[in-house]
This record gives structure tokens, C-alpha cells and sequence, in this order.
């Protein structure tokens, strides 16, 4: 099965072509809505940049057109305008950027008024817990500052995998981080430069195929162009699904999935990996698995606040995601509910949408406003079909 290109590592492979001087060449870009809005919005001379519902497109866009000096409105979604910006924006005024809220102070949409570099602030705070995109937004525009960047994070580091992937696309192309401890990041004055760069598929594409196979009563798949050596976070994927008999096997192609055996409970810390959080859970719920969960915290200002949105869909087929402590209970139902007609609302997130799906696997569902998964992954639907899964449209 041929699977997305990782929309994750194309916007930042798209940023740093362009702050490049010379030619950079990138293959495999994500089809994903996001994607393409950020290569439209890259290209745009209009004064005013519509990121639609692309949170990433958006924090790294007031970084980009910060020191690019570009004066631009960047605006997007009304559920955008309630996605903060403001530890991004702190910090790039203490740089020396002139940006104004033009709405709720620390909300989009913003006006970038340009950047005058403050040449003695070379060292920035950056709380670590909330969003890992202020952080690459950050990283990746700091080799154009004329002292470099020391960029200290604060608290809990979330998301450290996609810290990471900046910090490998920024060395494959030229620029050298170097972590002085487990929280600080030097950034030293340089250039990128050219090259070609493939981008790897997509594993948070990946994890709803490993969802269809944990639910099956058998069978086999191979999803294409994954690596082993990925800089994806949620190649994690990989050993929580270990716990629901998903078997994993790397190949030259990508990897193969297969049913391996019994199903175990098991608790997991999705820091790193909060995109897995959904499917995890809903996958648990239908095999009947309890799970504890912790590392939950930013699924609040995502495209929804994806933990209500959970606890809300879950009940309908009798399991609960209960919330002690920073922890999360997954509790099945002793026997999974099978409404007549499930229908699951999406509420504008792209992953309810297919976090959801693996569910036909046990039981009739419908899917309210399945375009949603253009943001991410536009040919999911067809995919299903292609592997045997009935899908209607409904009128």
C-alpha cells in the first residue's frame, strides 16, 4: 500500500529551501492540504496569507516572514484564531521582531511588521511543553541570525522526536546544531546548501493501517517507503501496536504487517507522539484492551480539543477515557456496544475522521464530513477501497 509522503518533514524541508541561497531539491512532497497550502503561501506576494486550518504552516510562517522581513497578515480558520501563538511570538520579539495581534492578544491572525535583530539577544527561553512547532519554527531560521541562537527550553520537553527531525533536515542541508545539554540548542551564524532530499512516507499515515490490521482476524499488509532510521516520531507506532498484535517486519520496500498473537494492556507516554494518541485509543476501545495514557496535554489545541472530542465519540460504543492526574484510563466496555447506525463526528479533525474508520472492521459506522482528511492524507478513502473496505458516499 502506498502511503502519503510525511507532511511533517515536506513543510520543513519547504521552509528551509526557501531560506536557502542555493538550490535545494526536494522529491516525495505530502499531497496533504497543509503541504500544499505552505508551497502556495512560500510563493505568494499577496499582503494577507490565508493558512486555512494548517497549524504548522502557521507558526512556521511567522517565523519564515519574520526574518525574511516580509510585512504580511497571516491569518487562517476561526478554530486557528483560537490556536496560540504567543511562546512563538515572545520569543521572536525578544530577537527583535515587531509583530502585532491584530485580534486576541497571543491569538492569531498577526501582523509581521518586520525585524530588526536585537545583536546582544543571543540567548531565548522557550517553554518546551506546550508545542514543538515554536521550537523548529525557531531552530530553523536561527542559522540567518548574524550571532547564531542559543535556545534554552523550559519544563517538559514534548514532542522531542520532531525537534529532532528539524534539527537532521537542518544538518542534512549544511547546518550543524549542537545540543550543549539535554536543553539548550546552539545555533552558529551559516548557510544551507544544496541538495536533493527524498521525503519519507508517512507513519502517522501508517499507524490507521496498523489500527485495520489490529481489529482483523488475520491478514498481512505492506505499507511502502517507511525506514527504520525514520525521524518520525510516530514510528512508534511500531511497539505500541506490538502490545495489540501487530507484528512488524522492515524490508527493502517499507514494512509488512502481520497479526502476531494475543493482545496485552499496557501503558504508554505519547509526549513524543501525540498524533498516535487517537487511533490508539480507539483501536483499544474496539479490541476490548485497557490502556493508560499519559503525554495528553497538547491534544488540546489541536484542530480540536481531541481529548473531549475522544471521550465524547468513545461513549458510543461503551468505553470511557477517564482523567486522573495528568494520566488517562482507557476503559472499555466489557463487550463492545454495536449501535444500528454509529455515526462518529469528526469536528474538523482530520485524525477522528481515520482514527475512527478501523472501526468498519467490527461494526456499520458512518463518518460525518469525510473530507476532512484532505488536511493530511487526501487519498485515504480510495486506499480503504483498494484494500477491500466498502465505502459509500452518502447524499
Amino acid at each position: 500500500m502506498p502511503l502519503p509522503a510525511s507532511k511533517s518533514e515536506s513543510n520543513r524541508a519547504l521552509i528551509i529551501q526557501a531560506l536557502a541561497e542555493e538550490e535545494i531539491t526536494l522529491h516525495n512532497l505530502s499531497e496533504a492540504r497543509d503541504t500544499q497550502t505552505m508551497q502556495r503561501l512560500l510563493q505568494s506576494n499577496e499582503p494577507e496569507l490565508d493558512v486555512l486550518d494548517a497549524g504548522t504552516t502557521m507558526r512556521f510562517l511567522i517565523a519564515y516572514c519574520t526574518v525574511k522581513k516580509l510585512g504580511k497578515i497571516i491569518k487562517g480558520t476561526p478554530r486557528m484564531h483560537q490556536r496560540p501563538v504567543r511562546i512563538l511570538v515572545d520569543a521572536l520579539r525578544e530577537i527583535g521582531a515587531d509583530i502585532q495581534y491584530l485580534q486576541e492578544e497571543g491569538y492569531p491572525p498577526v501582523h509581521i511588521r518586520g525585524m530588526t535583530l536585537n545583536q546582544s539577544m543571543k540567548h531565548v527561553q522557550m517553554r518546551g511543553d506546550i508545542s514543538s512547532q515554536y521550537i523548529s519554527a525557531l531552530l530553523m531560521i536561527a542559522p540567518t541570525f548574524d550571532h547564531g541562537l542559543l535556545l534554552e527550553l523550559i519544563g517538559k520537553i514534548g514532542s522531542r522526536p520532531y525537534i529532532n527531525m528539524t534539527l537532521s533536515l537542518m544538518q542534512r542541508f549544511g547546518v550543524d546544531p549542537i545540543w550543549e545539554n539535554e536543553r539548550a540548542i546552539r545555533i552558529e551564524t551559516s548557510t544551507y546548501q544544496s541538495g536533493n532530499y527524498t521525503i519519507e512516507s508517512d507513519w502517522s499515515g501508517a499507524s490507521y493501517w496498523y489500527s485495520f490490521m489490529a481489529l482483523a482476524e488475520q491478514g498481512e499488509i505492506v505499507l511502502k517507503g517507511l525506514r527504520k532510521d525514520s525521524f518520525q516520531g510516530d514510528q512508534a507506532v511500531v511497539e505500541i501496536m506490538e502490545n495489540l498484535g501487530v507484528r512488524t517486519q522492515f524490508g527493502a520496500e517499507g514494512v509488512r504487517l502481520s497479526k502476531q498473537g494475543a493482545m496485552r494492556s499496557f501503558s504508554y507516554d505519547f509526549s513524543d507522539c501525540p498524533d498516535l494518541a487517537q487511533t490508539v485509543a480507539v483501536t483499544c476501545a474496539a479490541a476490548g484492551v485497557p490502556c493508560t495514557m499519559t503525554g495528553l496535554e497538547s491534544l488540546r489545541i489541536k484542530e480540536t480539543d481531541r481529548i473531549a472530542a475522544l471521550q465524547t465519540e468513545l461513549v458510543k460504543i461503551g468505553a470511557k477515557l477517564n482523567e486522573e492526574d495528568s494520566r488517562w484510563q482507557l476503559v472499555p466496555s466489557p463487550e463492545l456496544i454495536r449501535p444500528e447506525k454509529l455515526t462518529i463526528d469528526t469536528y474538523d479533525d482530520h485524525r477522528m475522521a481515520m482514527a475512527f474508520a478501523p472501526l468498519v472492521m467490527k461494526l456499520e459506522l458512518v463518518i460525518e464530513n469525510p473530507e476532512v482528511v484532505n488536511k493530511s492524507y487526501p487519498r485515504f478513502w480510495e486506499d480503504l477501497q483498494k484494500a477491500g473496505v466498502e465505502t459509500t458516499e452518502r447524499e
